[in-house]
């Protein structure tokens, strides 16, 4: 099997909801407590450290509430499906906030949660109903329309994955769809965590067919090079033709017979949360 194939099969792997820098760097303070001092305060310590860290997550959700509704749309369907995962990450929200990280930019913070939750629960999206799965790759198709009515460099950029500042502008304005992403790699979390789907690895004959149904659409040798191995050629193609093709590959891919496509997707899938 040519995995290899799957260079831009996980597109958007890396920012696919990448908008913003990591909250989760800062180390913790530690200071010398003698042993009866911490024994008799500790208690109170603990009381006081909880309050603080429920009134920073509290004033977080509200945050998110207030400047993106649409990202609440995830973060309550998270607290729905997976509440500890849900109390883990916002806990660690607040968690940097009273340590003194900025916490105004609400993009980050979807960002960071879908990380972490693709970090510690990925892979459980290949396992999911195909139906579920094809969903992530017609909103990722559905954004690189988007993109392309923008600017078909940041459709291109996308595609590659690549992380411009306006790409970043742009997801900032377009937070429900940004927001269908985040979700839809949800559902097929928790759609994989329940049904637990084995499924095949795709083989030669899976990119083979897709390979071909390129062909058919008109996509030529170099074209179908730079869209499945990711191969820069000599002569770049231009930025409104690169982005054609990655859609024109998308809905290809959308149409193969459905045992190879989701042999496919879930492969990708299981790329992207290991990326």
């Amino acid at each position: 099997m040519n995995i290899l194939r799957l260079t831009l099969l996980s597109l958007a792997a890396g920012i696919a909801i990448v908008l913003g820098a990591n909250f989760f760097q800062s180390g913790q303070i530690q200071r010398d407590v003698s042993p009866q001092a911490a024994a008799e305060s500790k208690g109170q310590q603990q009381k006081a450290a909880d309050d603080r860290l429920r009134v920073a997550r509290a004033e977080i959700e509200a945050r998110i509430a207030s400047a993106a509704p649409d990202y609440m749309r995830f973060f309550n369907r998270l607290k729905q499906l997976l509440p500890q995962e849900y109390d883990s990450i916002l806990d660690g929200f607040a968690r940097q906030s009273l340590e003194g990280a900025a916490m105004t930019n609400v993009d980050s913070l979807l960002s960071e949660a879908v990380r972490a939750l693709r970090l510690s629960n990925g892979t459980l999206a290949a396992k999911a109903d195909g139906p579920v799965l094809g969903h992530i790759f017609a909103v990722q198709l559905a954004m690189m329309q988007a993109l392309a009515a923008k600017d078909p460099k940041l459709c291109v950029d996308f595609l590659y994955g690549g992380a411009s500042q306006a790409f970043f502008e742009f997801s900032s304005q377009h937070r429900a769809l940004v927001a269908d992403m985040a979700i839809a790699g949800l559902d097929a979390i928790t759609d994989g965590r329940a049904k637990r789907i084995e499924r095949a690895p795709p083989s030669d004959q899976d990119f083979q067919l897709l390979e071909d149904a390129l062909k058919a659409k008109q996509l030529n040798e170099m074209e179908i090079s730079a869209i499945l191995d990711g191969k820069t050629p000599a002569t770049p193609i231009p930025s409104p033709r690169m982005c054609e093709v990655g859609q024109i590959y998308l809905e290809t891919l959308a149409a193969l017979p459905e045992a190879a496509r989701y042999r496919i997707y879930g492969l990708a899938v299981e790329l992207m949360a290991r990326s």
